[in-house]
């Protein structure tokens, strides 16, 4: 069902090695490398806090001196200390240039982190601390830092360098309605799905699909497949189209490989297209209509079922997971809502405390 990859097909898929072939089609991105042993170990470390000199102001506090220097003193985790003004000032320039940017490594982007930032806008950075926030708040970029994994199926002898890279997108407010995954494999464009895994009425209409088809097989053959010339012809990349869905905008490659979620398909889908695009029992060529386009066709898909909210493992109190482990919905919910009562309590006596005295 996949191709034969080694290590150098992996790395094709890191952002700076196709944004330069394909930056005309893509979101404006700045690229930061090497990053250096000392920002890995601070992505690697426990707790979740941003290194010195990465916040562009000062917040307003009515803490005593004696408290803010407790304070100070508790920002990072004993015995660790981050710090990295080179990097602060290239984050800063990217913002300059940018207004706000998105950040991601080499594969990874922390889109599970997105409740860390205010929800009005999502993933959308203003300084230095919140790049880190988002980074150091992410599962998913741990990926990037463990080149074990990354390289899993490649063999153990073919494991070359490696530079961790922090790239910084143009932040935009995207309809991610207009996203679509698309599959290549030995230079056939088998099949386009829906990325976001919630339904949209619009996307079922018969004209709509046809003008996304034909949008993506252009886009395709007139701009990707003619650009394409790392490595081998099987990959996968994300689009965003423009609101007419005439056009698309790159936003992403990755290989095609078990990592990379197939989404609405399977890869025994993908591969069952594959077969019949390119013999016939004959031994003809199959003219069957490719790409096939996939969408959340209905609010009861299993797809869109599973899909609201995204990462909601990460955007839920500690103490609600602790507290749900075991229990049906109905337990749950009279739990919580004695531990919200019991919380409220306290806060009033807390609180008439503080009043007497004053």
């Amino acid at each position: 069902m996949f191709p034969q990859f080694n290590a150098s097909y992996i790395l094709a898929f890191q952002f700076s090695s196709w944004f330069p072939s394909f930056s005309s089609m893509s979101i404006r991105s700045t690229i930061i490398r090497p990053l250096d042993q000392s920002f890995k170990s601070y992505l690697e470390s426990d707790g979740v806090f941003v290194p010195e000199g990465s916040e562009d102001a000062v917040a307003e506090s009515t803490l005593s001196d004696e408290d803010e220097s407790e304070s100070s003193d508790k920002s990072e985790p004993e015995g660790q200390h981050f710090s990295f003004p080179e990097l602060d000032a290239a984050i800063r320039d990217a913002i300059d240039k940018y207004q706000a940017v998105f950040p991601k490594l080499n594969f990874s982007s922390p889109k599970d982190a997105a409740w860390v930032l205010p929800m009005s806008s999502p993933l959308r950075c203003t300084s230095p601390a919140d790049v880190y926030l988002l980074l150091k708040s992410s599962d998913f970029v741990t990926y990037d830092l463990n080149t074990g994994r990354f390289f899993e199926g490649c063999g153990t002898d073919d494991r070359p360098s490696y530079d961790l890279e922090l790239v910084l997108r143009k932040w935009y407010p995207m309809d991610r309605s207009r996203e679509v995954r698309c599959f290549v494999r030995n230079d056939i464009l088998l099949g386009i799905a829906q990325r976001d895994m919630n339904f949209y009425d619009y996307m079922t209409d018969p004209g709509t699909q046809t003008k996304i088809k034909s949008a993506v097989c252009r886009l395709w053959e007139e701009k990707i497949r003619l650009n394409w010339t790392l490595t081998q012809p099987d990959y996968v990349f994300d689009l965003l189209l423009t609101r007419d869905l005439s056009r698309g905008h790159i936003l992403d490659f990755n290989p095609y490989a078990p990592r990379t979620d197939p989404l609405l398909f399977s890869y025994e889908e993908l591969h069952g297209l594959l077969i019949r695009a390119t013999r016939e029992p004959d031994g003809s060529t199959c003219t069957i209509d490719l790409p096939e386009l996939r969408v959340v066709d209905s609010p009861m898909h299993p797809a869109a079922a599973r899909s609201t909210p995204a990462h909601q493992h990460n955007m839920v109190p500690i103490e609600a997971l602790s507290l749900s482990e075991g229990k049906s919905i109905i337990e749950f919910s009279e739990i919580w809502r004695d531990e919200v009562k019991r919380a409220m309590q306290d806060e009033d006596k807390d609180y008439a405390i503080h009043e007497s005295s004053d």
